[in-house]
C-alpha cells in the first residue's frame, strides 16, 4: 500500500464537468446551497490518480472521485468527514478496483441543498449515483454515519451489493442494552450539533471546537489530525454545509438510533455478507462490545463476521490504514 502523504494540496484536474450517463440536470431551488463552482482544490492522494468530475441527479449535484478500474467499490464517508476520509486506503484499492468515492449530500463539493437529509433521501441519492455511472452490483465499504446509508442500501436493494464492509458500526438489528448506555457519552457532540440554530453555530463558527473534538479521538496521532483538519473543517465555514451538518445528525442520525432502540431492524433479514471491523480503543463499539451485541447474529442475517483491530478508534482508516486495507481486500477476494 502506497501511504497517503497527508497534505491538503491540490488534486487531479477535474473531468470537464462530465455528468453521469442518463442523469438528470440540477435544477434545485434559488439559496437551496450549491457545490463550489469548481474541483480544482481539492486535497491530494498520494501513490494514485484520483478523478474528479460532478454528478447530476435528481436535484443534487454530487461530487465524485474515483481511481482504479474493475468491478465497482463504492466508499460511503463518515462525519464531519468527506471523500477525502478514504484517502489513506484509496491507493491499495484501486490496484484491484474501480473505486467510487462520492461526497454524500451537504458534504465536502456536493450541494448542500435546505433538505433532504433523511435515511430515505440518501439512499435515493446512492442509487441514483449508482445508476448514473453505471454501476449495477457493488462492493461496499462504509464508515460512521455513511454506514446508514451502507445498510439501508443492503437492506432496501441486496441486489445492489456484493459484500459489505461496515467499518466502526455493528448491524442494526443489535438488540440496545442498558449497559451501553454509558459509552455513548461519549458521542455527546451528537445532540449539540442536531439542535437548530445551535448545531450550525457550533460547526461553522468561531474555532469550530466541537468539530476538531470530533476529529480525534483514540488511536489517532493528533499532531496528524491538527495538520490535516483544515480539510474537514474549510467547508463548514459555509453556511449551508453547517446548517445540513446540523439537519444530518436531526434527520438522520438522531431517528437512525431511535428505530435501532425499538427493534425496527430485528424483523428484517440482512441479506448482504458483511465484514464488522472494530478498533480495540473504540470507546463505543469495542470488539468486546459489538462480539456481545451479534450472539444472535444468525437469527437476523446470513453472514456477518467480525474483526478487531489492535490499537485502533472509531476512525480505523485513518489510525490503522494497512490492517484496515487488508481485511477490506481479504473479505472482498473470499467472494
Amino acid at each position: 500500500m502506497v501511504p497517503d502523504d497527508g497534505t491538503p494540496t491540490a488534486g487531479t484536474a477535474p473531468h470537464d464537468g462530465a455528468t453521469g450517463a442518463g442523469a438528470e440536470p440540477h435544477d434545485g431551488p434559488p439559496g437551496a446551497g450549491t457545490a463550489p463552482a469548481d474541483l480544482t482544490d481539492l486535497p491530494a492522494v498520494a501513490g494514485v490518480e484520483v478523478e474528479h468530475r460532478f454528478v447530476d441527479l435528481p436535484g443534487l449535484r454530487m461530487h465524485l472521485a474515483e481511481a482504479g478500474s474493475g468491478q465497482p467499490l463504492l466508499l460511503l464517508h463518515g462525519s464531519p468527514k468527506h471523500w477525502w476520509q478514504w484517502a489513506p486506503v484509496i491507493p491499495g484499492l484501486a490496484r484491484h478496483y474501480r473505486v467510487i468515492c462520492p461526497d454524500m449530500r451537504g458534504c465536502g463539493w456536493t450541494d448542500a441543498p435546505a433538505g433532504g437529509y433523511t435515511r430515505e433521501q440518501l439512499l435515493a441519492d446512492t442509487v441514483a449515483l449508482l445508476d448514473a455511472v453505471g454501476a449495477g452490483t457493488v462492493l461496499l465499504a462504509s464508515t460512521d454515519m455513511g454506514s446508514i446509508t451502507g445498510y439501508a442500501l443492503c437492506w432496501e436493494h441486496p441486489d445492489r451489493v456484493e459484500r459489505h464492509v461496515a467499518i466502526g458500526v455493528p448491524p442494526f438489528f443489535i438488540r440496545m442494552d442498558a449497559r451501553l448506555l454509558p459509552r455513548f457519552r461519549h458521542l455527546w457532540h451528537q445532540e449539540a450539533l442536531a439542535v437548530p440554530g445551535l448545531g450550525p453555530a457550533l460547526a461553522g463558527g468561531g474555532k469550530q471546537r466541537v468539530i476538531r473534538h470530533m476529529l480525534a479521538g483514540p488511536g489517532l496521532d493528533p499532531a496528524a489530525v491538527a495538520a490535516t483538519a483544515e480539510v474537514y473543517l474549510a467547508p463548514l465555514r459555509q453556511p449551508d454545509r453547517a446548517r445540513a451538518k446540523s439537519a444530518m445528525l436531526r434527520r438522520l442520525v438522531l431517528p437512525e438510533v431511535g428505530r435501532i432502540v425499538r427493534g425496527t431492524y430485528r424483523g428484517r433479514r440482512l441479506r448482504t455478507p458483511t465484514l464488522v471491523l472494530a478498533g480495540t480503543v473504540d470507546p463505543v463499539f469495542s470488539p468486546d462490545v459489538v462480539r456481545g451485541l451479534l450472539a444472535d447474529a444468525a437469527e437476523h442475517a446470513d453472514h456477518v463476521e467480525l474483526a478487531a483491530v489492535e490499537g485502533a478508534g472509531h476512525y480505523l482508516v485513518e489510525s490503522a490504514p494497512a490492517a484496515t486495507l487488508d481485511l477490506i481486500l481479504r473479505f472482498f477476494s473470499a467472494a
